[in-house]
């Protein structure tokens, strides 16, 4: 028997991700593999509730009302699979918009995988990554900033990363973006009218309104683009890089902080060659914690000095640089020289003085102005201290609205349409002619469009949902 991944890998090879085969039925998990109290399949399309009840023994599913659940068995002739209970969704009031129903039955990976058999045989064929919702997009369940929330929903690891996907799956997104829209449009619409009436010298639309219209939109869109920084920080967790000198407590920082022996600790110098990285949720947002190896100078070891490139190249791509050193041994003017090597990086400095339970480090004191945190990782004292520095950061790029970016894509798109306004307002400046004007009118609505899936192709939706997960 060939094991139900191997299937799945092998369909989706022979699929092309398209519109094609749209009106098939599909099936397929919607539950984790491996062995659990229940699974669930989930089926879909015009054939739906046909092909279930061909081996359902229950209720007449083709007579039952949408929205209900019915207890039976799935038979593979006279031999019983498994007890079921069948949510019935009619079309056009289910997640896809087709006929859906989801079987809801034991968590073997053996008796699903003959459940799935079963439906093939009797008429339905594998789905692909993300070809239910892709077909909720068709159907108009949803648009495209919405279906891509969902799989946002589905990752999220935190709690603002979960509100931020619910409010965009619920169209807070969507809603603005087609109010945008909407408003150039009308104006679109004039000017093009003027056009048809250009011999004539005609003015149907408002040089002064449009131009605060656009005004108004550029100022939008910018408050948008602005949030993509805390918002895709937020969907991915916030980069934060443990940086210091070799037996400063990196590793130690890093266990502490995640509550588990994750990196190894030694007295030997040295001892971190790679990166390590782990994640762990302080008050609602998700942090991505990177261990490093030591940074100095004098090291003749090639795997270490490699690891300090790596330390580095981690380093410019962080939001957050945790500096730990020796409060032991490290005075305020050693330190001043040490933060130096950060100048010009696009990253939060956190001084974070450790050992502070040592004698040696009891009466050491820094300038206000370099916000050392004091901590030991021996005594755990200090560590709350470290963790609410680490989210006021956040806190200062944090959006004050609900509607937060966090889809790259998105990012670009509205990018596109303020440079296509701006050029409007350009246009309207230097006088130039109607067509030009309604050109970049008509390039701002299609790059607002191409977010919501108003303007969309085959290969983009195929990039899309591709990454979905299959059953989704």
């Amino acid at each position: 028997m060939i094991s139900l991944s191997k299937k799945y890998s092998a369909y989706i090879c022979r699929m092309n991700y398209t519109r094609n085969n749209l009106e098939d039925t599909i099936c397929a998990l919607a539950t984790p593999m491996g062995i659990g109290a229940i699974g669930v399949i989930r089926i879909s399309g015009p054939n739906a509730i046909s092909i279930v009840s061909n081996c359902f023994k229950g209720k007449n599913l083709n007579e039952v009302a949408t929205h209900t659940l019915h207890l039976g068995k799935m038979m593979d002739e006279k031999e019983i699979i498994d007890e079921v209970l069948a949510a019935v969704f009619i079309a056009p009031k289910s997640y896809t918009g087709d006929h859906t129903i989801e079987l809801s039955g034991h968590g073997s990976p053996y008796i699903l995988q003959r459940i799935l058999e079963l439906l093939v045989k009797n008429g339905c064929r594998m789905a692909q990554p993300g070809e239910f919702t892709l077909r909720a997009f068709l159907n108009k369940k949803l648009d495209l900033s919405q279906a891509e929330a969902v799989a946002d929903l589905i990752a999220s690891s935190s709690s603002e990363s979960h509100r931020t996907a619910i409010n965009q799956m619920r169209g807070g997104f969507s809603k603005q973006i087609l109010d945008l829209k909407e408003r150039l449009v009308n104006f679109s619409s004039l000017i093009e009218l003027e056009l048809d009436f250009s011999e004539e010298d005609v003015e149907f639309a408002s040089r002064p309104e449009l131009k605060n219209l656009v005004s108004n939109i550029v100022e939008i869109i910018t408050l948008l683009l602005d949030s993509f920084k805390y918002g895709n920080a937020i969907k991915n967790g916030i980069p934060t890089v443990i940086a210091g000198k070799p037996n400063a407590g990196k590793s130690t920082l890093l266990n502490a902080l995640i509550k588990d022996d994750r990196a190894i600790v030694s007295d030997i110098a040295g001892t971190t060659r790679d990166v390590i990285e782990e994640s762990f949720v302080i008050k609602g947002v998700s942090f991505r914690l990177i261990d490093t190896a030591g940074i100095r100078k004098d090291s003749v070891d090639v795997i270490e000095n490699i690891g300090i490139e790596k330390t580095f190249e981690r380093i410019q791509k962080a939001s957050i640089i945790m500096y730990m050193f020796d409060a032991s041994t490290t005075d305020e003017n050693s330190l001043q020289e040490e933060l130096a090597q950060f100048d010009g990086i696009n990253a939060v400095i956190v001084p974070v003085a450790n050992k502070t339970d040592l004698p040696e480090a009891k009466n050491r004191t820094y300038h206000d102005e370099l916000s050392v945190i004091p901590i030991s990782c021996k005594t755990s004292t200090g560590l709350e201290l470290l963790e609410e520095r680490l989210v006021e950061i956040i806190e200062k790029d944090k959006v004050k609205n609900d509607i937060i970016i966090t889809n790259l894509r998105h990012y670009e798109a509205l990018n596109n349409a303020r440079e296509s306004l701006k050029s409007v307002l350009e246009s309207m400046v230097t006088g130039r002619s109607g067509e030009l004007l309604a050109f970049d009118i008509r390039k701002g609505i299609f790059h607002l469009g191409e977010i919501t899936g108003d303007i969309s192709t085959d290969d983009l939706l195929a990039n899309i949902f591709s990454k979905f997960c299959i059953g989704k």
